[in-house]
This record gives C-alpha cells, sequence and structure tokens, in this order.
C-alpha cells in the first residue's frame, strides 16, 4: 500500500510555487517609472492641457501637432543611449538616471512662457522617457523567475495606463483654474513623482545578469536566492547566466574576470551587421511587435480622445474630458486583468485574440465617424457606437497588445544583446507613435477622420496575419532558451513540436527512473 502511495506521489506534478514576494517588489518599484511616460510626458495629461495651451499660446494646428508628437521623436536620443548606458553603469542607476532627467523636463514645461520654451521641456522630458520606456522592461525580465515573468514584465504597461489615469484626472482637476496657470500646473506635477521613483528605485538590488556581466558571482547569486522560486530554480539560473556570459559552470569564486565582459562593444555588431538567423528572427519581432503596437493607433486614440470624441458630437471641454477620463479608468482596469492571464493563458493566444478584437473595434469606431461626420443630424446611436468602440478598443488593446509588446520583445533577446536590442525596438515605437502623433489632424483632414480609422484598422489586420505567421509562444521558458524557439522564422512551429517532444521524452526517462526506484 506505502509502495503504491510512493508510485503515485512520484507522477503527481509538484505545488506551484508562490509568487516570488521579492521579486514583485523589485519589478513594482522599476515599472513605476513608466508613470512618467503614462502622465506628464506624453499621453494622458497633454491630451487635455492642450486645449488650453492652444488657448492661451495661441498655437496653430500644425503646432498643436508636432507639440503632442515630437516627445516620441525626442525620446529616441534617450532610448538609443539607454543600451549602452545600462550596459555602463547598470540598470538600476540607468532608472535614477531617467527619473532625474524627467524631472527637469516637467519643470521646465511647467514654467514655460513661450512655444520655444514648452519645446524645450518636451526634448528634455522625451529623453527621459526614452531612457524608462527601454530600461524598465529590461531589468523586470532579468530579476523575474520564469514562472511570473510575464505577470511581473506587464507591470510597465500597468504604470503607463496608471500614468494616463492620473494625467486624465489631472486635467479634469486643473481645468477649472485660471487659463495661464491651470495647464502649466498639469505639466509640471509630474516632476513630483520622478523624485519618488527615483529614491525608491535606490534600494532596488541590481540585476543579476548584469552583475554576472561585470564577473561579480557572489552578488548575483544573493539577488538570485532572493528572486527565484527556490534554491533549485536559483541555482539553475545562475548557471544559464554563467553559461550565457561565458564562465565555467565550477567557477565559484566571488568575483572572476569575465572573457566576455560587456560594456556593450560588438554588439551592435552581432545584432545588425552580422546576425545569427536566431537573431535576425528575434530582433525582426521585436521591432514587428513594437512597430504594429503603435501604428494601429493606439496613441492617436489616447492622445486625441478629446478631439475624437468631439468630432463624434460631444461638444463640451468639460464633457470631452470625463470621456475620456472613461477612456483612463477602462484602459488600467483591463491591464490589471491582463497581467494575471500572461502566465495562465500565454503570450501568444492574448496577443491573436486582443488584435482581432481591436480590428473589430476599429471598424465600430471607423464607421461610426463616418456616419456622423456625413449626417445633418445628431445621431445618438452613432454617438453612443463611437464611444462603446474607444472604450473597447482601449480595453482589448490594454489585455493583451499593450502589455505583450514590452513582456516579449524584453525577454527573447540573448542576455549580452538584450538591452540594446530592446532599445532598438523601443526606438520603433517611438518613431512609429511620433509619426502618427504628429500627422493624425492632417490624417483627418485629408482622408476624412472615419478614413483614418479605417486605415488603421487596415494595419490591424496586417498585423494579426504577421503575428500568427513569425511568432513563437514564450510562456514558462528562461531567457536562456530563447535560441532554441527563434531562427526558423515561418517554420518556428516545427521547432517547437520537437522542442516539446524532447521534454515530454526527457520527462517520461525520468517517471521511469522513479517508478523503477520505487519498485525497489
Amino acid at each position: 500500500m506505502g509502495d503504491a502511495a510512493g508510485q503515485i506521489s512520484a507522477f503527481e506534478p509538484p505545488p506551484k510555487p508562490k509568487r516570488n514576494k521579492y521579486a514583485l517588489a523589485c519589478s513594482f518599484l522599476a515599472s513605476m517609472t513608466s508613470i512618467l511616460l503614462g502622465y506628464g510626458a506624453d499621453i494622458g495629461v497633454m491630451s487635455g492641457a492642450i486645449l488650453y495651451i492652444q488657448k492661451d499660446l495661441g498655437i496653430s494646428t500644425t503646432q498643436k501637432e508636432v507639440i503632442m508628437g515630437i516627445l516620441n521623436v525626442y525620446s529616441l536620443l534617450g532610448s538609443a543611449a539607454a543600451g549602452r548606458t545600462s550596459d555602463w553603469i547598470g540598470r538600476r542607476y540607468t532608472i535614477v538616471f531617467a527619473g532625474a532627467i524627467f524631472f527637469v523636463g516637467a519643470l521646465l514645461m511647467g514654467f514655460a512662457t513661450n512655444y520655444a520654451f514648452l519645446m524645450a521641456g518636451r526634448f528634455v522630458a522625451g529623453v527621459g522617457v526614452g531612457y524608462a520606456l527601454m530600461i524598465a522592461p529590461v531589468y523586470t525580465a532579468e530579476v523575474s523567475p520564469a514562472a511570473s515573468r510575464g505577470f511581473l514584465t506587464s507591470f510597465p504597461e500597468v504604470f503607463i495606463n496608471f500614468g494616463i489615469l492620473l494625467g486624465y484626472v489631472s486635467n479634469f482637476a486643473f481645468s477649472k483654474l485660471r487659463l495661464e496657470l491651470g495647464w502649466r500646473l498639469m505639466l509640471g506635477v509630474g516632476a513630483i513623482p520622478s523624485v519618488f521613483i527615483a529614491l525608491g528605485v535606490l534600494a532596488m538590488p541590481e540585476s543579476p545578469r548584469w552583475l554576472v556581466m561585470q564577473g561579480r558571482l557572489r552578488d548575483a547569486k544573493h539577488v538570485l536566492d532572493k528572486t527565484s522560486d527556490s534554491l533549485a530554480e536559483s541555482k539553475l539560473r545562475l548557471a544559464e547566466i554563467k553559461e550565457a556570459a561565458g564562465i565555467p559552470q565550477d567557477c565559484d569564486d566571488d568575483v572572476v574576470a569575465v572573457s566576455k565582459k560587456s560594456h556593450g562593444e560588438g554588439v551592435w555588431r552581432d545584432l545588425l551587421f552580422r546576425p545569427t538567423p536566431a537573431v535576425r528572427h528575434i530582433l525582426l519581432c521585436a521591432v514587428g511587435i513594437h512597430f504594429f503596437q503603435q501604428c494601429t493607433g493606439i496613441d492617436s486614440v489616447v492622445l486625441y480622445s478629446p478631439e475624437i470624441f468631439k468630432r463624434a458630437g460631444i461638444k463640451d471641454d468639460t464633457h470631452q474630458l470625463l470621456a475620456t477620463m472613461a477612456v483612463g479608468f477602462v484602459k488600467t482596469l483591463f491591464i490589471l486583468v491582463a497581467t494575471f492571464l500572461l502566465d495562465k493563458i500565454g503570450r501568444r493566444p492574448l496577443l491573436l485574440s486582443s488584435m482581432a478584437g481591436m480590428i473589430l473595434s476599429l471598424l465600430g469606431l471607423a464607421i461610426g465617424l463616418t456616419i456622423i461626420e456625413n449626417s445633418e443630424r445628431r445621431l445618438i446611436w452613432a454617438i453612443a457606437l463611437c464611444l462603446a468602440s474607444v472604450l473597447s478598443y482601449v480595453a482589448l488593446f490594454s489585455i493583451g497588445m499593450g502589455p505583450i509588446t514590452w513582456v516579449y520583445s524584453s525577454e527573447i533577446f540573448p542576455l549580452r544583446l538584450r538591452a540594446q536590442g530592446c532599445s532598438i525596438g523601443v526606438a520603433a515605437n517611438r518613431v512609429t507613435s511620433g509619426a502618427l502623433s504628429m500627422s493624425f489632424l492632417s490624417l483627418s483632414e485629408a482622408i476624412t477622420i472615419g478614413g483614418a480609422f479605417f486605415l488603421y484598422t487596415g494595419m490591424a489586420v496586417i498585423a494579426l496575419l504577421f503575428f500568427y505567421l513569425l511568432y513563437p509562444e514564450t510562456q514558462g521558458r528562461t531567457l536562456e532558451e530563447m535560441d532554441t524557439l527563434f531562427g526558423t522564422f515561418f517554420r518556428w512551429r516545427a521547432t517547437a513540436r520537437a522542442l516539446k517532444e524532447n521534454e515530454l521524452a526527457q520527462i517520461a526517462k525520468e517517471n521511469d527512473d522513479g517508478t523503477t526506484v520505487v519498485s525497489h
């Protein structure tokens, strides 16, 4: 009876480990830098502040488009520099540096007296945002255990949405003040969270992968022990990182000389000029997911929500801001739902279902706006269709496309290429966002606002096909296993099946060994 119980227990799956609270706290603190983008830098507060900036400074429609979208172009400088900076001074201090830059930018925007002064503030804030966008997902991916990496790496998107919501609330709160004071407070208050974020990050440990890259094995082991779900996982993670860094497995010194010690040297060559098939596939997927995240219209919808609601028939500024706040609440609510689904359902099913739903929502919004624009009467049902389409669009984006972009792109690059590889993805993200943000009003005038959303619908259809054909599932894989998943492009399913068969064979062998031991 006892032998039978022992045989059965040998086949029972191990209990699921509890979520590591220390890794959770580290990811939480690092991801808070994303509030800077959501609130003060670009999306949240600027969507409402621009209504009052335009009245106060008397700027033209073209200047309005530029001031709304130019930060995305400026952030390229930060994201391009962040990879090399984080390899040089570490992930943690790069986050502090991002907060400091944004603090200065927010103050400049808050004290701006004219359009040129405001543009200078946008430039400084944009550099800080570029740093924050690149480093937060990288740090979180590197500190997270594999079982909860999707949950933890989605935190940056959670805080972007929280920042957007804070920006919308700030718009409404300060909108009743004097014209010349209200919008300056909306923008300047963004300096406050950057101070607390920078101080909080100082309490975090450095990334274990960066520590190994510098040869600091003892420090890396200490961090891995605290951020892994078990000591066995900690040892496995350390062994995989040592292999990736070129350190012999039998080397247990506290500090070692690393032959591949990297401050970023040679990375651009291996990424862009002499990539392996696996790296080429990874780079295509990382750049592709960032590109399609933006070219399907999310920043146009969020940044120009008041304008969209105005075109849909909601004329009053206060009602436009209230409708925009509803967008922020829905977006934040559904990103919280997504964080709990990423490690249960997987990246690929969420990504594909999210994109399919976004296509339907964009189509509904395009139809509703086109009907309203060509009707002489106020059509309540069409206004309701537009509002429902916007809310469903941001909800579906937040439950899949939004967080998975950051999770997926930060977990697929090899260790040595990760920082600069992610910076390329962020650069693609910001260029696309900037192009759409600075052209939305002109595009709406050229092909109508309904036509603009028909165009976004077409891009979403292309994105769905691209993801379906090229993107393998990465759920549950360690960061060092990604090379085996990528490199076969459209034939990745055969590779995934072979890996699965090998895993099943290994499990069967271990079960046979376990049965033999019990029977003896």
